[in-house]
């Protein structure tokens, strides 16, 4: 189930919206101001693969750091 972030152009709250793999097209609202002037924002991965199996790199959670999981 993806999770997507979005902005609200009118009120600027950043916030999440979990789906289904089935939803391809569903209204979104901002939870905030309930407008509908949202837009997907691009998020960083919190995983690498490596090794053989994914792995959640130390500080990935924090922010940009130079262990966001990016080599």
């Amino acid at each position: 189930m993806p999770i997507y972030e979005y902005v609200c152009r009118d009120c600027k709250e950043h916030f999440e919206v979990l789906t289904t793999s089935a939803e391809t097209s569903i209204t979104v609202k901002c939870p905030k101001c309930q407008s509908l002037q949202v837009a997907k924002t691009i998020s960083t991965s919190n995983f690498r693969i490596g090794s053989g199996k994914a792995s959640i790199p130390s500080g990935a959670l924090s922010g940009c750091s130079s262990k966001s999981g990016f080599s």
